[in-house]
Formats: structure tokens, sequence, C-alpha cells
């Protein structure tokens, strides 16, 4: 009996339970809302040579070289101005040819490059700008200009010049600008090592650390030969 009792009053309990309609646990919940995208800069950079219309057009829109290229070289020194200090060195000019013939060959040996120029120091000013460089090459007829800067060394251990190896480190920046859009399509910083001995037909040690110096210089600007074939092929 007191079974049938407990029974009845779970009935009765079950049935005055107000029911629930499904759904209603996330009624009175905040409603989702997305951020919004930023498509444009939100910094006000008074010292900006690009309007941020300009800004979305060339990330938004589509680039590609012309078929056939004239292309101009820019050196530029170190740190501020041009150096001053080799002028009237056999050797320096020298290895300055050799990097220009070398980045010239590498350019040639592409069928669309119709011919490489170095950019006489006339046009170029002491401090030159992209700008600068830009107008120049428009002077002289050319599709691109290639600006680049070299630094080399030796080791630290081997500046002593001992009897071992003399070990050298070069670095070559690159940068390829389109000189009718300014665009810069390619972009490289290459560093090499190369290490020899003394040569007997050199003097001396430091004649023997200017080549070594030299000949790290030409292995970076060949990996970067091999990367503007690499460009100019697939563009």
């Amino acid at each position: 009996m007191k079974h049938v009792c407990s029974l009845l009053l779970l009935f009765v309990a079950v049935s005055c339970t107000t029911s629930r309609p499904m759904g209603s646990a996330s009624q009175g919940l905040p409603t989702y809302t997305p951020e919004p995208s930023i498509t444009q800069s939100l910094f006000d950079d008074a010292s900006s040579t690009i309007s941020e219309e300009n800004i979305r057009r060339i990330l938004d829109g589509s680039f590609s070289l012309p078929k056939n290229l004239r292309v101009a070289l820019v050196k530029l020194e170190p740190g501020s101005g041009r150096s001053t200090y080799y002028w009237n060195s056999e050797e320096y000019l020298k290895s300055q040819q050799a990097y220009v013939d070398s980045l010239s060959a590498a350019f040639l040996r592409s069928d669309r490059v119709t011919r490489v120029a170095q950019l006489p120091e006339l046009l170029v000013s002491d401090r030159p700008t992209f700008t600068s460089i830009r107008e120049a090459a428009v002077r002289t007829q050319s599709d691109l200009v290639v600006v680049y800067t070299i630094t080399s060394d030796l080791y630290a251990n081997y500046k002593l010049f001992s009897k071992s190896d003399i070990k050298a480190f070069a670095t070559t920046q690159l940068v390829v600008l389109d000189v009718r859009t300014g665009l810069i399509p390619f972009t490289t910083i290459v560093t090499k090592e190369f290490q020899s001995k003394r040569l007997e037909a050199e003097l001396n040690d430091s004649e023997a650390a200017n080549r070594i110096k030299n000949q790290a210089v030409l292995v970076t600007i060949q990996e970067i030969g091999e990367s503007i074939g690499k460009l100019l092929a697939s563009d």
C-alpha cells in the first residue's frame, strides 16, 4: 500500500511540473556579432607617399614584368655616400668590374633581356633614393633597375694571417625595381663564405685576403644569378 501511495504522489508531482519548450535554454543570451573586417590602415601617417586607395590597388592588383627587358645596374656603397678610398686601386677597380660582369651575365642568360648597362654615377645622386634612381633609369630607357650593395671581410679568427687557410665572408643585398610601376618584384640577401690559402704568386697576405674576399662576393652573385634566372623564366 505504501508503494502505491508513493507512485501516486510522484505522478501528481510530475503532472504539476510546467513543461518548457525546446530551445528555451538559449533564450536571453546575447547574439554573437562578428567583428568588422579591417581593409585599410587605421593609422594617420602624414609622411606616407602612397594613398590608401593606391595601397589597396597595388595589393589587390596583378603584376608581370615586360616581355623584353632593358636592365640598368646601380651599386650603392654601404653606409652613406660613395666610397672614395679605393678609386686609385687597380685590384679594387678590377674586382668591381668583375661583379658587374657577373651580374650582367646572369641577366643576359635570359632571352628576355636585350641590354644590361651600369648607370653612370653622374646620373645617381650622392644620397640616392628609389625616386631618383627610377628617374635616372627613365632617362636611359631602362625597364628594370637592379640596385645592389656588397660587404665583405675576413672572419675574426683569420685576421692574424696565420699559416692556416684564410677565410672570408661576403653579403650581397639586391633589389629589382620595375621602372614603369615602381614595384619591387624581387629582393634577396645572400651571405656566403670562401676559404683558401695564400698563393705563391701573391706578394703578401693582404693580397691573398683581397682575392679571397672577392671570391666570396662572386659566390653570392652566382647564387643570386640562379634566382634571377628562375624569376625571368617564371614571370
